[in-house]
């Protein structure tokens, strides 16, 4: 059975999504990040219809076949939840298993957050709760200051996050000229010798722009550990096509998105299984020199968390490490969840 496309319209917003596996398996939903699409979540969602599972991985707003806002204010995450609802609803179930990666963490912690009865449980690759989804300040209160001196690096790795709500077009212009050139630029996989030194994107404002402020976007090798050619090519039309704006403008909500999430009841504490996936690797969701993972570890009263050798992409770049993680946790922490009669 393979992967086949859909899509959910509705008045307020359209979503286009991939599918596989058996149409009354559980449902697991997987939630893509920034700068990617539905296909990035390609060997999760195999591996998963395989074990007999309905899987589903939309395009957010903004990515793919989804619909593309011309206003920043249409990125907040209140609206980006809404669209999982109606995906959800559409689907005609009443919950599922949800896992975000970067941006789409946010998404599944602000579902499990506000509406725990649509989520059997949440799982989340490198982004761990109660920090990206509740602002940009919360971020920043857990920057490492032994590599990031306050006075050298105010915002430490996140600079490029404050760089956005300055320059956001700037930014979006200089992507646009080239989106195959960013793809390979930003699919990189981890390095072991990164562990404790400054990120690339902490010096966004020192040099005046990414890559050094030169206005050009450098022609990298494809690194093929990350993304082979076919998914180069189909991630660089899907941006030649709908362009940065609207995946930038995730950036530029820290606000609104903290408010939101302020709003959620039981001060956001999560009852249900929660799995996190640190990357060992990730210099911007640093969950190894830092305290990023704190307030996780307060507010969910049943987590799993797993580090993996790998960096930010650790979907793609240590697929079958993933999968491993995500299916002994399932099998653990949800087993009536697992589908009957799978291998």
């Amino acid at each position: 059975m393979g992967i086949t496309e859909h899509v959910v319209r509705s008045p307020r917003h359209t979503t286009s999504y991939l599918a596989a596996g058996p149409p009354d398996g559980a449902l697991m939903i997987f939630v893509h990040g920034w700068p990617a699409t539905a296909r990035t979540w390609k060997h999760q969602i195999r591996c998963f219809a395989a074990l007999g599972f309905r899987v589903v991985a939309p395009d957010m707003r903004g990515y793919g076949n989804s619909t593309v806002y011309g206003s920043s204010d249409a990125y907040a995450q209140e609206n980006v939840v809404a669209d999982m609802l109606e995906l959800l609803a559409h689907l005609g179930r009443h919950s599922a298993v949800w896992i975000g990666h970067d941006w789409g963490s946010p998404t599944v912690w602000n579902l499990a957050a506000h509406h725990p009865d649509r989520c059997v449980a949440v799982a989340s690759l490198c982004v761990p709760y109660a920090r990206l989804e509740r602002g940009l300040d919360a971020l920043l209160s857990s920057v490492n200051r032994t590599t990031y001196p306050a006075e050298t690096y105010p915002a430490g790795q996140y600079d490029y996050m404050a760089y956005y709500e300055q320059h956001a077009d700037e930014v979006i212009e200089l992507f646009d000229s080239a989106p195959a050139g960013v793809v390979k630029a930003f699919y990189r996989r981890g390095d072991q010798a990164s562990i404790g030194t400054v990120s690339r994107t902490a010096v966004i404002s020192r040099d005046g722009g990414w890559f050094g402020g030169t206005g050009i976007v450098p022609d990298v090798p494809l690194d093929t550990a990350v993304l082979d050619e076919v998914d180069l090519a189909a991630l660089a039309s899907s941006f030649a096509r709908n362009g940065f704006a609207g995946p930038i403008a995730y950036y530029l909500n820290h606000v609104a998105n903290r408010d939101f999430a302020s709003r959620a009841p039981g001060d956001g504490h999560l009852d249900l299984p929660v799995l996190f996936v640190g990357a060992a690797y990730d210099q911007v969701a640093d969950v190894v020199t830092t305290d990023a993972a704190e307030p996780m570890r307060r507010w969910c009263r049943d987590l799993t968390e797993i580090t993996i050798e790998a960096g930010h992409w650790v979907a793609l770049e240590q697929p079958e490490k993933v999968n491993a993680v995500l299916a002994h946790w399932l099998a653990t922490r949800t087993g009536s969840f697992w589908p009957t009669g799978s291998p």
